[in-house]
């Protein structure tokens, strides 16, 4: 059985190394393909409701145990690196430095149902916080990447002045400070949770870990310690990251065992074995009667359990009531967030999107930004598009609604894309270079690509911009070429609801006689 450690190895590498090169890949060369790879993550695979994956990854929970957490988790092999490299820094005399160590069950079940009961109430907010394939994604987007592309523009730098053009220049575009600051705490704590106690994370804060812990009680075939050819000498607990087997008593707690195989490839005698759980006789009187009072203590913690999520749910809501930080328009300048394409409805898209930022790392025109407050607090990390000079959402390019894992990105064909309303624009005539300075423009109804930015009589044989709102898609390239600054002239107030705009052709011609300018 000693060969099943270097199966998993193997495995977690085949998932994962997809995973991180495609979300750092910034040059856009890698297929798209590859987002397959993240359909099977467990929590986009439940958002998105995926009847294939959810069923074969409880299946496999149901049979290996919590083997999606040691191979297919990309944050969980993360944590297995970085646990195996922290031995590389301590003393020999610790190099072993795993004991067992007694769950934390309240904390545990807590989280998982308060995660539970916040998504039935509408919220993702937890979700979208905890979810380690999010984690993980946010992790590469906001810190590592940056690093990989600082590293690409040095090394640019230096092979241009030797006349070598290899590389380009590559901007950075992605940083947000709240997104980044969440990002960077999370990476320090799970770093750190790695580095000293393994997959404490995993076995403490993550639900999907809790979750996939509660299938794995009950799984066909689990790690178990054979009393007969044990010699208790502890080797075993020194190997498991995830700090549940007691050499002692010469048990393994299931419910955290990730099925790593650590422990079986250490014991030198043949005293772990990866072993069918139902061939063993019924328990002895002894052993039932200590599981009757371990049931006991459990329903003492499931009290207090629930007394805690109660407690959580409510300030829970509190929280969820105070959305609109960033809702209250004090000024002409703030708007409504504007969706990626293929959201729909803000309220679908907000409930359904974990914040992983893989739309964000992907979008070829980097007019998607990770928010901060735009669609309050428990949007916080949703994507939302932020047009700048000579940014803005390509009419012909449905990248994000591709890739997306989850659904909160239904996906667009490209002929829908073009119709997709995620914004409407919107003209501030006093601020239009036409009146301000009464000479002509059009830059706007020029880079419109629906006609429904266009150009009517003025005075003086001046045209001025006109919208036409049930052609304009929000594309943001009247806007994004705009002369007027530091505000545009004419701008994108995202919608809540994403319609069909009318194809140029079939919309009403424009025609209006002017008799009095009316200024």
């Amino acid at each position: 059985m000693r060969h099943l450690k270097h199966i998993r190895v193997v495995l977690a590498l085949f998932f994962f190394l997809p995973i991180l090169l495609f979300f750092i890949d910034f040059t856009g060369k890698l297929p798209l393909q590859l987002h397959q790879f993240l359909s099977i993550q467990l929590i986009p695979a439940l958002l998105s409701w995926n009847i294939i994956v959810i069923p074969i990854l409880i299946i496999l929970s149901l049979l290996f145990g919590r083997i999606y957490c040691s191979t297919i988790c990309p944050l969980g092999v993360l944590q297995d690196i970085l646990a195996f490299k922290s031995r590389f820094f301590r003393k020999k005399n610790k190099k072993y430095r795993f004991k067992y160590a007694a769950p934390h069950n309240l904390i545990r079940y807590s989280i998982l149902g308060l995660t539970v009961l916040l998504f039935v109430f509408g919220s993702s907010f937890l979700i979208m916080l905890l979810d380690p394939y999010s984690i993980f994604g946010r992790f590469v987007s906001q810190i590592l990447r940056p690093i990989v592309i600082w590293g690409n523009n040095g090394l640019a730098t230096f092979l241009s002045s030797l006349d070598n053009y290899t590389l380009y220049m590559v901007r950075q575009s992605l940083f947000v400070p709240l997104t980044f600051g969440i990002s960077l705490f999370f990476f320090l704590l799970v770093g750190a949770m790695a580095w000293f106690r393994g997959r404490l994370f995993c076995n403490t804060i993550c639900p999907v870990g809790t979750f996939l812990g509660l299938l794995s009680n009950y799984s066909f075939f689990k790690i178990a310690i054979e009393e007969s050819s044990c010699t208790s000498c502890g080797l075993c607990a020194k190997h498991c990251k995830s700090q549940c087997i007691n050499s002692a008593e010469k048990s393994i707690d299931d419910s955290r065992c990730v099925s790593c195989f650590n422990c079986i490839s250490t014991c030198k005698t043949g005293g772990v074995k990866y072993d069918f759980r139902y061939k063993k006789a019924l328990p002895k009187k002894a052993e039932t009667l200590e599981t009757t009072g371990s049931a006991k203590q459990l329903s003492n913690n499931g009290r207090r359990t629930f007394l805690l999520t109660s407690g959580a749910i409510l300030t829970s809501v509190a929280v969820l009531n105070a959305r609109s930080i960033a809702g209250k328009r004090d000024s002409i300048h703030l708007r409504k967030p504007i969706m990626p394409p293929g959201a729909d409805d803000i309220t679908r898209f907000n409930g359904q999107c974990t914040g992983c930022q893989l739309c964000v790392t992907k979008c070829p025109m980097e007019v998607l930004k990770p928010a901060a407050l735009q669609y309050g607090i428990t949007g916080i990390m949703q994507p939302h598009l932020m047009f700048s000079t000579h940014v803005f959402c390509t009419y012909d390019c449905n990248i994000c609604s591709t890739v997306c894992p989850t659904g909160a990105l239904k996906p667009l064909p490209i002929e829908e894309k073009k119709l997709k309303q995620i914004g409407i624009a919107k003209l501030r005539i006093d601020m239009c270079v036409v009146t301000t300075d009464e000479t002509d423009c059009g830059a706007c109804s020029e880079h419109c690509p629906t006609q429904a930015v266009h150009m009517i009589p003025y005075k003086n044989g001046l045209t001025i911009p006109e919208v036409t709102d049930n052609l304009c898609i929000g594309c943001g390239g009247c806007e994004s070429i705009c002369p007027v600054r530091p505000y545009q002239a004419i701008y994108v107030e995202g919608t809540r609801t994403q319609l069909l705009a009318k194809k140029p052709e079939e919309a009403t011609k424009f025609e209006k006689v002017i008799d009095d300018f009316g200024f």
